[in-house]
């Protein structure tokens, strides 16, 4: 009997607290980490087997169906768990060798359930077996076929094919299950970003500039943030290149006051902090206190002088702040849909949840533009691609705010430039005198 490696076992405890308590991924594998005292290459495999899982689970469960006796659906969860990481190592990880997948797999299972070990042995061999020769996936050119070959529920295959059709569809659930690079933004208070990229591609790091922004360098592979080259100097900070362009959109000025409503982690607020030169003010708040002192970090680390923070519920702001602000950055909670290859899981929210969230993010949107002072801009953003958290809600607080008129809007998908899917409306708040 082989010897179950760490990164196995940790892996199988991400996806067992994923499933049975719906924790977020990346949160779990670095606690996993921690828990079986992994090095820094087997946490990194770790990360690799828990991510092709949650990004593959549908696809491998149609080929455990062909080859296994027993439905994927009537298996034990912590099986079918340890089945879909077999299956993963053999049809996705080119470094593993398919006798190592399944003799590792067969020793876990047999830890939890001796009598399915069997099966488990079979179905891996079955799979790698015919590793280049798989059976064909159903009905092709429809949303079912999508749904299985990139794992995707049913119900959100069928919305993209029957809203964007099927090859726009595919394209999006193509990039949404590729994994994300690392995407720095530059500190511009502190260097250039050719300087930056060249001290990066001086320690060994593989740096291209992002072809959507002027402030985005993009790392071709992933890296710990805080040991890059430029961290401690506060040269740069962790933001994705589509989640720029609200910022680079609404370009506020070196003297404006700028209230940004939903800020942590803090990232819109530190890039209004880099283009206004550090100086004006801005205000960062969120609804959640205890995030508001990693943005208050951020901004120690980068040298920001202007950014101060305040607990606030963005739908219903303070008095005096009413009227009072050049800029105000609404970036509202969201279904996710644009970030699902950062947080695959994300994919299998019940969709039930979320015919509620335009509700809250019309409230925050009319929260935030009563912020606005008469000649000043609104930001409204989110990281999903919906229709019905975003353009349809713009449509609908202008049509109870006509002092308001949109001047720009931008859907990002991911299969454009690789970053996450993202959207945003700029819109301008008229003087007294125009209305």
């Amino acid at each position: 009997m082989s010897e179950v490696s760490n990164a196995r076992r940790a892996a199988a405890y991400v996806l067992r607290r994923c499933r049975r308590f719906d924790a977020w991924s990346q949160q779990t594998i670095r606690s996993a980490a921690e828990q079986y005292s992994l090095d820094e290459r087997d946490a990194a495999l770790c990360s690799q087997l828990c991510l092709s899982v949650l990004r593959n689970a549908a696809l491998c469960d149609w080929y455990i169906d062909a080859f296994s006796s027993t439905p994927s659906v009537k298996l034990q969860p912590q099986i079918l768990d340890l089945l879909r990481l077999g299956v993963c190592q053999i049809l996705f990880l080119d470094k593993i060798p398919d006798h190592a997948a399944v003799s590792q797999t067969v020793t876990q299972a047999k830890a939890v359930n001796p009598r399915a070990a069997g099966l488990v042995n079979a179905v891996l061999r079955r799979i790698a077996e015919r590793k280049y020769d798989l059976p064909p996936l159903p009905e092709p050119g429809t949303a079912r076929e999508l749904s299985i070959r990139y794992s995707h529920p049913l119900w959100l295959c069928e919305k993209l094919v029957n809203e964007y059709g099927f090859e726009h569809a595919k394209a999006f659930l193509e990039a949404s299950n590729r994994e994300s690079d690392l995407t720095l933004t530059v500190n511009l208070c502190r260097t250039e970003p050719d300087k930056l990229a060249e001290k990066l591609r001086a320690n060994g790091y593989e740096v291209m500039r992002s072809p959507l922004t002027p402030v985005s360098l993009v790392l071709g592979e992933s890296a710990s943030v805080p040991m890059l080259p430029g961290f401690e100097e506060g040269e740069f900070f962790v933001q994705d290149a589509a989640a720029t362009l609200p910022v680079l959109s609404a370009d506020p000025g070196h003297r404006d006051r700028v209230l940004d409503v939903c800020a942590a982690p803090g990232g819109k607020s530190f890039l209004c902090a880099v283009l206004m030169g550090d100086m004006g003010e801005i205000l960062a708040c969120d609804i959640h206190e205890n995030k508001l002192s990693r943005i208050e970090e951020g901004a120690k680390r980068l040298g920001f002088s202007s950014v101060r923070t305040a607990p606030m519920d963005a739908s219903k702001p303070y008095e005096q702040l009413k009227e009072s602000f050049d800029l105000v950055l609404a970036d509202a909670p969201c279904s996710g849909m644009g970030v699902i290859r950062k947080k695959p899981e994300i994919r299998y929210k019940d969709p039930k949840d979320l015919l509620a969230l335009p509700a809250v993010q019309l409230r925050i949107l009319e929260g935030a533009a009563s912020c606005v002072k008469p000649g000043g801009k609104l930001v409204y953003s989110t990281c999903t691609v919906f229709r019905e958290e975003n353009g349809e809600v713009v449509s609908a607080f202008l049509a109870r705010h006509p002092d308001f008129r949109a001047v720009e809007e931008r859907t990002v998908w991911p299969q454009e430039y690789g970053t996450d899917g993202f959207y945003y409306c700029k819109m301008m708040k008229y003087e007294n005198d125009q209305r």
